[in-house]
């Protein structure tokens, strides 16, 4: 292979790889891998520069813009910086720096893992939050920005300002969302990063205020009314203001110590609360910045040192398969227990079938481990050359490993099911999602006690839950039990008959229907009548539902067994409509035709989705058959022409009160 083939090669390897990270969130290959190729194309674009193109991933930053969001031109660009691997490539970029500027001192960060983001601030009011994008321009994220706990809106000087820095997901906040979605059967997040970064392509502000994200700033964008002298007297101004400045920065007068506190960080980087992926330098004085200059992608006078990636050898001791409230089968191998990433490691997701013949993984198999913040690890990769002559080769089952049934797997899917739904493995989990946190909130009613009732064969369905008033004699008599806890648990089932119908939906467990799926499914249809007589392309048309929810729903509310369940539970009284607030806003929306105008504080398609799954419509143009128009600031013709037909014309603010969701 030619030179110029293998620079187009890596080209296009690169930019398939930056795609699935930048944009989707969802990376293919790790970054150690990601390193080594763009390295590679570095060095060959070096050697020989005529084959250097504008589209080339050395000339480009970050990914590409979501069209969901409106986009904000940078008022100066966010650039990348270079890496560093070692400490030589550390000394030779002080050699580059003191060439220019001699007497130049050093600050070192952390490199936080995470969405990098532009926050904008006019006369102290927070008024813009946007992520970097390609650089050039990003996207309009303001509406979770806001929602960032340590951000302030007001800062205690009224100054103009842009701040940037990094959006991440504590690792306690990233461990508990991941518990929760493991709990649901929903995906797990690969690392904070990614949690990180589909959070804030969240149109709902109001799931980014769940999750619970943070920012740490640290440099100045175009904006700047500090004017510090240098980039640690700057963070300490950004402090003083109530922004939650870079409070692990170092500073350092040469280069050798530099060196030490890297490695400092890298020995310590289990200790951060955030999820680090390496270590940021760059030069203190900032009077030094443009006499050092830039190249087009990134500044001269800073560099970021990439961490190796932590992967650690163990032995493959077993693989198991584990039976989940929908079914799905799930291969698990269980390791030789070794430290990865600061804790104890003895199991690894193997995700399924594909997953383990694409690692072609055996058991007594010497693999590599990989855990970055992931409640269960995973096998990066198996050493084969170190395969033992008495490994195993894992076959899936083709029948369930607890009741025995034919497993199934639909066309097109990668997971097998056991379809077999009085499975005690899918009966117990389907159990304990019931009552769960994120469900029914049943306080009390654990999973402990799931699996204690269920064994004394008290509870085996989800109505039965409901019959316990009738066995009161039998729980005074379990182990622990007294007339006090039996009160309290039968009060806890008794007030979960008023749950709203999306933490009944959500609790019914059905496949694809995640927690923000049942909040949506909830406000679009009302009740669960409405939702249970639905037809696919009902369902189609709510916002967020995809043709394979539309039909598992369908094929849900088509299953005997769970028509008799939700009859029973009717008998018992359970609500079946959603909340009363919630139901109110159809008098606004129902049958209403709404035109958006002018800016607002959240993306169009976010308000645009609001209005949808409340029964209105939302069409493009001002016509005699338009009934509401909301004006954000900036609105023009379409709001004078709203005024002159004696059409209602509202503000934001009144549009937050018809959502009941006014600003806290």
């Amino acid at each position: 292979m030619d030179v110029r083939q293998r620079i187009e090669e890596l080209k296009a390897l690169i930019q398939k790889y930056n795609q699935a990270y930048y944009d989707q969130d969802a990376p293919i290959i790790s970054d150690v891998e990601w390193d080594a190729l763009y390295h590679e194309l570095v060095e060959l674009e070096t050697a020989y520069p005529a084959y250097i193109t504008e589209d080339s991933p050395t000339q480009k930053v970050g990914g590409q813009i979501n069209e969901a969001f409106s986009k904000i031109k940078h008022l100066s660009p966010m650039l990348s910086l270079s890496n560093a691997f070692s400490a030589e490539d550390l000394r030779a970029f002080d050699v580059r720096i003191k060439k220019e500027a001699p007497h130049a001192t050093y600050v070192l960060e952390p490199k936080v893992d995470g969405l990098a983001a532009s926050v904008r601030y006019e006369k102290g009011r927070l008024t813009l939050g946007i992520t970097r994008g390609d650089g050039t321009t990003g996207e309009d994220v303001t509406h979770n920005i806001k929602t960032i706990q340590t951000l302030p809106y007001m800062l205690s000087e009224p100054l103009d300002l842009e701040v940037r820095g990094e959006v991440y997901l504590p690792k306690k906040r990233f461990q508990a969302i991941n518990e929760d979605r493991q709990k649901n059967e929903e995906p797990l997040f690969k690392n904070p990063r990614n949690a990180a970064a589909g959070t804030m392509r969240q149109l709902d502000a109001s799931l980014a205020k769940k999750r619970g994200l943070e920012i740490v700033l640290y440099s100045l964008g175009s904006v700047d009314d500090l004017k510090g002298n240098t980039h640690m007297e700057t963070l300490q101004k950004m402090k003083d203001l109530g922004l939650p400045s870079q409070a692990y920065a170092k500073h350092f007068d040469s280069i050798e110590s530099v060196i030490q506190g890297v490695q400092d960080f890298e020995e310590n980087r289990h200790q951060f609360p955030f999820e680090i992926d390496g270590a940021v330098i760059k030069v203190n004085e900032r009077n030094l910045y443009d006499e050092i200059g830039y190249t087009a992608k990134s500044p001269k006078w800073a560099i970021a040192y990439k961490f190796k990636a932590e992967e650690v050898e163990t032995e493959v001791l077993d693989v198991v398969f584990s039976v989940g409230r929908t079914g799905q089968i799930t291969p698990v191998a269980s390791l030789a227990p070794v430290m990865v990433a600061g804790t104890m490691v003895s199991r690894a997701t193997l995700h399924n079938e594909d997953y383990l013949l694409e690692k072609d993984i055996h058991i007594h198999d010497q693999v590599l481990v990989k855990k970055a913040g992931d409640i269960i690890p995973e096998v990066i990769r198996v050493l084969t050359d170190k395969r033992p002559s008495h490994a195993l080769k894992v076959d899936f089952p083709s029948v369930c490993p607890v009741c025995q049934s034919t497993l199934k797997k639909e066309p097109k899917e990668a997971d097998w099911f056991c379809v077999n739904v009085t499975c005690e493995a899918q009966v117990k989990e389907k159990l304990e999602h019931f009552v769960s946190r994120q469900a029914m909130n049943i306080e009390t009613f654990g999973e402990k006690l799931v699996a204690l009732l269920y064994q004394k064969e008290l509870i085996h369905t989800i109505p039965d839950i409901y019959r316990l008033k009738n066995h009161r004699d039998a729980l005074l008599a379990l182990e622990g039990f007294g007339q006090k806890s039996v009160d309290t648990l039968l009060e806890n089932i008794q007030a979960s008959k008023n749950n709203p119908l999306e933490d009944l939906l959500f609790g019914l467990g059905i496949r694809h229907v995640g927690k923000t799926s049942s909040k949506t499914l909830a406000k679009a249809f009302g009740d669960l009548d409405a939702l249970k007589n639905a037809r696919v392309e009902d369902l189609i048309a709510v916002n967020d539902v995809g043709e394979v929810m539309a039909r598992t729903i369908v094929d849900f509310f088509k299953e005997p067994d769970n028509q008799t369940i939700i009859d029973e539970l009717r008998s018992f009284g359970l609500r079946f409509d959603t909340d009363v607030v919630a139901s109110s806003f159809h008098e606004k929306f129902t049958g209403r035709t709404f035109v958006i105008t002018g800016t607002l504080s959240a993306p169009r398609n976010a308000i645009k989705s609001h209005i949808e799954s409340l029964g209105g419509k939302v069409t493009g143009s001002v016509s005699k058959n338009t009934d509401v128009v909301l004006a954000g600031s900036e609105a023009g013709s379409k709001k004078d022409k709203a005024i002159d037909l004696g059409i209602t014309v509202i503000d934001e603010a009144t549009f937050n009160t018809w959502l009941g969701e006014q600003d806290e």
